[in-house]
Parts: C-alpha cells; structure tokens; sequence
C-alpha cells in the first residue's frame, strides 16, 4: 500500500509562529534588515511631525524598497502584495502592510537620501562579498532590417 504525506486544512497554522524561524540565517532579507538597523537615519526622523496617526517605521518602508531594488520588484503595488505573498518581504515588514502610496510617498519624499543609502549598503555588501561592482553597457546601434515574410524565408 502507498504512503503519502497529506495537508492538515483544517490545522489553525501552517507556518511558525515566529517570523526569525521562517528565513534561513543567511537570506539577503535579514542583510539588509541588518544593514539598515546600522544607517543613521536622524535625516529622516526629524522630518516627521509626530501629529496625525502612527507612521510606519522608515527602517521598515527602506527595507521593503532596498529589498525589492535588490529582488527586481520596483513597483509600490507589486511591494505592497508582496509582503503578503512573500516571506522575505513579511519579514522585513515585521508583517505590516503598508499600502502602496504610502510606500510611494516615502520613495518621493526621500529619493534623495534614499540614493545615498542604497549606495552605502552596496559599498557594505562589496566589502562583505556580497556585491560585485562593475559597469554595464548598452549597445544602441541602430540596424536596418526587412522583416516582411517573403524576405525571411526561402522556398526551398
């Protein structure tokens, strides 16, 4: 008789109940929860006002964007259901969800700091390893071409 491991659907959780146990110890997520938690970001604190309902942590809206940088999410919608749908991006959020024009927002309001941070944490990653720096280039020369369907085919 065959044996097969089934699903539970009934069980009140499927996943532990802490978020440190859902990641492996070197995941790119916690680098950079990690290099995040170092940056001195007074910067930013000192812009907000403190009036108005809570706001979400700028460490966790600079994860989010750093990692999605990183992971080729760039969209504020995509960041938004992704820390539904992704365990890196729960675990940076510190399962939060913070909506996509709050994301959106933050990267306008600070894309000036944002820039100067995300190169500190390839400077980081570059001297751990990590990051391999180099240049890319981009060919942009312009060919003539005739696609028509009887210059692309032979009959024989």
């Amino acid at each position: 008789m065959k044996h097969f491991v089934g699903a539970n659907r009934g069980q009140s959780t499927f996943l532990p109940y802490d978020l440190e146990e859902w990641l492996p110890e070197n995941h790119l997520a916690r680098f950079i929860v990690e290099i995040i938690d170092k940056l001195d970001l007074t910067s930013i604190y000192t812009k907000y006002r403190g009036t108005g309902t809570a706001a979400y942590d700028p460490k966790l809206l600079l994860g989010l964007l750093f990692y999605g940088y990183s992971t080729g999410v760039f969209s504020s919608r995509k960041l938004e259901a992704a820390t539904y749908d992704s365990v890196a991006f729960r675990f940076i959020a510190r399962n939060q969800h913070p909506g996509h024009d709050t994301i959106a927002t933050f990267r306008k309001r600070f894309l000036g700091e944002i820039k100067g941070w995300f190169m500190e944490i390839l400077l980081i990653g570059k001297e751990m390893g990590l990051v391999k720096l180099g240049n890319a280039y981009l060919d942009g020369t312009k060919l003539q071409a005739n696609a028509s369907k009887h210059k692309a085919m032979s009959y024989d």
